[in-house]
Formats: C-alpha cells, sequence, structure tokens
C-alpha cells in the first residue's frame, strides 16, 4: 500500500476545495474506501476526512420534512426513533447491511455512494468500472449480475439503502464549488449505458452532505425485505423497498423498489399504477409480481432471480397491505 495524506476537513465548501488537490479522495465512515485501496482499486495521494465536518450526523425535522446528514452511521439511523416510525423503510434498510461493525463505522451517504461488488472489478479485472473495454460478466461468472439495465455493464448497484430512498422520494443535497444543489434520489443513480465507470451523477469535486425525506402522509406503510445467498456480511440478491399509502384496505399509491437485480435502484412504475386505488388482494398482488418482471433478460446463470423476485414482491406487497 502505497503511502497517502491525511487531512480534516472543517466544512463542506473546504472538503469539496480539498478534493480539488491531484489524486483526491472523501473519505467518511471507510469501510469501502479500505477494501478498494487494499486491493488497489484506488491509489490515493490524499484522504479528505468527513468525519471531522460538524453536525452531518444528525436527524433535524422542519415544517414535517426531514433532513438527515449524510455522515449518520446506519446503526444511529436505523436506531433514529423518527425514522423508525415515520420512514420505516429506510431504518430496516439500514439495519441490514452487513454486519455490527460495519453499521457502526459506515455512513449513509458511504453506503448510497459504495463502489460495486462485482468480483471481476473487485480483483482487478480490466473491465468497464476499472476504466477497460468489456464487462467480463457477460460471459463469466454472472449468478450474482443485473437482470434489468444490463449493458454494456452488468453490475448490480450494491447499496441497501439507496433503494429505500428512491421509494421515499428523497432529495439528496450535493456540495460542490459552485455551492450546493439538490438532486431527487431517482436521478441520481446512472446506468452503465450514461457512463460504464459510474454508478451516479457526483462530479469529482462534489460530495453528498444530506438527504432529505418528504413529510410522511398519513397512514403510510413501508418495509424493507432483502434475500442473501448466506445470513450475514452480504449484499442482496434480490431486495424489494415498498412504500404503500392506504385508505383502509385501499392502496391509495404505491412506490416500488428493487435491489440487488440492476445496476441502479429498479422502480417499478407500471406496477405502482397496478395497484393504485385498489384493495391489495394476493391476485393483485400475484399480478402486481408478474408485472415486475417484465423486461427482465437474465445472464446464462442468474435465470433464478426471476421467480425469486416475483416472490419477492408478491409477498412482501401481501404482508405490508395486511398489516395492522
Amino acid at each position: 500500500m502505497k503511502s497517502f495524506a491525511n487531512v480534516n476537513a472543517r466544512d463542506a465548501k473546504d472538503a469539496v476545495a480539498k478534493l480539488g488537490q491531484p489524486n483526491a479522495v472523501a473519505v467518511g465512515g471507510g469501510s469501502d474506501l479500505l477494501g478498494m485501496v487494499k486491493e488497489h482499486l484506488v491509489e490515493p495521494d490524499v484522504l479528505v476526512h468527513l468525519k471531522s465536518i460538524r453536525k452531518l450526523d444528525q436527524v433535524s425535522a422542519k415544517a414535517g420534512e426531514v433532513q438527515i446528514g449524510g455522515l449518520i452511521t446506519l446503526d444511529t439511523l436505523s436506531r433514529e426513533p423518527a425514522i423508525r416510525s415515520r420512514y420505516t423503510v429506510l431504518a430496516e434498510a439500514a439495519e441490514s447491511v452487513g454486519t455490527p461493525q460495519i453499521r457502526n463505522a459506515g455512513t449513509l451517504a458511504g453506503n448510497v455512494c459504495q463502489r460495486p461488488w462485482c468480483w471481476y472489478y473487485r480483483n482487478g479485472f480490466p473491465c468497464f468500472k476499472a476504466g477497460g473495454k468489456q464487462c467480463f460478466s457477460i460471459t463469466g461468472e454472472n449468478q450474482f449480475h443485473a437482470i434489468f439495465g444490463g449493458g454494456p455493464s452488468f453490475i448490480v448497484h450494491p447499496s441497501d439503502t439507496a433503494p429505500a430512498l428512491v421509494a421515499l422520494d428523497a432529495k439528496f443535497r450535493v456540495t460542490n464549488s459552485d455551492g450546493e444543489r439538490t438532486i431527487p434520489a431517482a436521478e441520481f443513480f446512472a446506468l452503465p449505458r450514461v457512463d460504464a465507470a459510474r454508478e451516479n451523477v457526483l462530479a469529482q469535486d462534489e460530495i453528498l452532505t444530506a438527504v432529505d425525506l418528504p413529510a410522511a402522509r398519513p397512514h403510510t406503510r413501508s418495509t424493507y425485505h432483502k434475500v442473501l445467498d448466506r445470513e450475514a456480511w452480504t449484499h442482496a440478491v434480490v431486495s424489494a423497498a415498498i412504500v404503500l399509502e392506504m385508505d383502509q384496505q385501499v392502496c391509495k399509491s404505491a412506490r416500488i423498489v428493487l435491489g440487488g437485480v440492476a445496476p441502479i435502484p429498479w422502480r417499478l412504475p407500471k406496477v405502482e399504477a397496478m395497484l393504485a386505488g385498489k384493495p391489495i388482494t394476493p391476485e393483485l398482488a400475484a399480478q402486481a409480481a408478474e408485472a415486475a418482471l417484465e423486461g427482465a433478460n437474465p445472464l446464462a446463470k442468474n435465470a433464478y432471480k426471476v421467480p425469486l423476485t416475483k416472490a419477492v414482491v408478491r409477498r412482501t406487497l401481501l404482508s405490508l397491505a395486511t398489516k395492522a
């Protein structure tokens, strides 16, 4: 491992200025970055530490809306009473990440912005994500790769909190050299066809500093369900973040976002439209699950994700709709 300098940022603007140095990288909790440095995927000359910035690890409420600092740890976020009660899907997503040690160090912004865990990328292959000209998973080991939105890269986005934030219609506050801009969560993530080397729209000199959640509507229910290939320290094979606004037994509106199946959090607007204005019966849930897989294009070794995703959507919908 090469030597590098460590600098502490005074505030978000100072962090952005320090990131303007040659080969500088931002670090919050550092759980993802440490692995990437060890694997020689990044070899920074300067680490710009964000943990020194005050008040970016807090949750605040104003006029019903909630702002979450990007440096809040996943463990703290999962236990925050206001998040647990009003934005359950996000609390459940945060508590599902990795291990207790990772949740105690990892931050919300870091989880949203983490790089892919594709074994080709992580093991030094010259793939699209590493600046190369091909995706080795297409004809290789693709058991955990994308069934939606793939091409030219077929990675899946590894974040658990990202599908929950898209389902909650969150907005991301991003600081850059010109000040601050706000990006809807659904527009923050980028498909490989936009830029095969990137997963989001952040520029080199930008950092995700906070997340804004809209006021929770009355009678809203939400949950996050994650299927793993082992019990701990792994990412979703398939996951679903579902938010339902209910009027007794009738679904007034729905937002459904899948994880583990696409290079970005994969929203299902057609399924959402199917549910609006109707009671969610077993029959409707089954129809919605079928519609959820429209456009799926599995690779040679990940077709099992198709029936698995159907089951996750159907069961999670029914469980949430019938929840007291």
